[in-house]
Formats: structure tokens, sequence, C-alpha cells
């Protein structure tokens, strides 16, 4: 990584979107009640991908290289996605599994509704958590304390932030690899890439391949 290119995302942004993610999410939050999984997963991510975007606005011309949004070439990209096949196959002989993948499988098989998961589950989602994980965080953690402990910090809260125990064990592993590509290439990119892909085909494989 060219360290002379890094942008550092400042705290007041971070702070910036936690505020509108808990305001966003109370106003959103009375309309969800009694609505299907897809629709509160929806409204969630777009309510993150707002606070994003507020957060964002003020740095201006800045905000797009301290998020990470850069070229980064297409080989960390290849690299993202066969080490992503290879960790999913790997954590899943552990054979745990989650309640969230189990809803995740329900509702993919559910008759038309595979292309509204792969827009939700492997676009929307993957976007918003990349934003967030390895672009906001990251970038606020390397800008005061380096690149290794942002690597390794948001690679942590990627992980819990998806709360059952199974479910951070699995996932662990893959944010350890998506924040590797982020520090390596200086880019979002990559890690955005393997995270649809990983997404895509989770989904992909619950519509039909699940028993």
């Amino acid at each position: 990584m060219a360290e002379k290119d890094y942008r550092p995302v400042p705290g007041w942004a971070l702070l910036l979107f936690l505020a509108a993610l808990a305001v966003l999410g109370l106003l959103g939050v009375q309309f969800l009640a009694g609505q299907a999984v897809l629709t509160i997963l929806a409204t969630f991510y777009a309510l993150g991908f707002c606070a994003v975007l507020v957060a964002a606005a003020p740095l201006g011309q800045a905000a797009l290289p301290a998020l990470g949004i850069r070229p980064a070439g297409w080989r960390p990209v290849v690299l993202g996605v066969i080490g992503t096949v290879a960790l999913s196959v790997a954590v899943s002989q552990l054979g745990l599994e989650p309640k969230a993948m189990k809803e995740a499988v329900d509702i993919a098989r559910e008759p038309g509704a595979l292309m509204r998961s792969l827009l939700i589950l492997a676009l929307l989602a993957p976007v918003v958590e990349e934003l967030v994980f390895r672009g906001l965080l990251y970038g606020w953690i390397a800008g005061r304390w380096g690149t290794v402990p942002a690597w390794v910090a948001s690679s942590i809260a990627f992980a819990l932030a998806h709360y059952e125990p199974a479910h951070i064990l699995l996932v662990l592993p893959l944010g350890l690899l998506f924040g590797y590509l982020r520090r390596r290439t200086d880019s979002l990119l990559p890690s955005l890439a393997a995270h649809i892909f990983n997404n895509g085909f989770a989904v992909l494989a619950a519509a039909y391949l699940s028993s």
C-alpha cells in the first residue's frame, strides 16, 4: 500500500454516522412492525447507506479516497474471490448453522424472492457493510493508530455485528480476508467484490442447493 496516498477518516465523520444512523433508525423502526424480513433488512441497510452519505458529505472531494473508493486492479479482486471460496468451504466444515443463516436460506427459497434476496443480501448488504466497517471505521482507526490495528479491529467489529456466536465464528475469517484486501490495496473495491461474491453465492446455494 502506498502510505503517501492514504487519506484518514476524521473522528467526527464516524460520530456523525452513528448519530445519523440512530436518528434514521428511530424514524424508520415505527414503520416496520409486521413487515416481511426482506423489507426489514432492505430498510435497515438503506438507512445505513443514508447514514454513510450523511457522514461522508462534509468531506467533499476527500470522501471517496477516505472511504477507499479507488481503483485497485484485477489481481486483488481475483485473490479475494478465490480466498472467499476457500474460506467459505473451510468454515462450512465446522457444521455450524446460525439462526440468521437458516433464515436467509428460508427467504431465498421462497417463491419469487430470489431476485429480491440477491439485491438486498448480495448487493445492498455488502455495499453498506464495506462502507461502514472497511470504509469509515477502518479509515478512522488507520488514521489514528495505523493500518494493522485498523485491519484487525474492523474485522472483529464486522464479525461482532453478526451477533450470534456461531455466526461470528463463521464470519471472522472472511472479515480478516476482506480487511487484508483493504489494507493491501488501500482500496475498498477488492473486498467489496469478494463480499458481493460470497453473499451472492450463499443466496444462490440456499435457493438451489439446500435440501
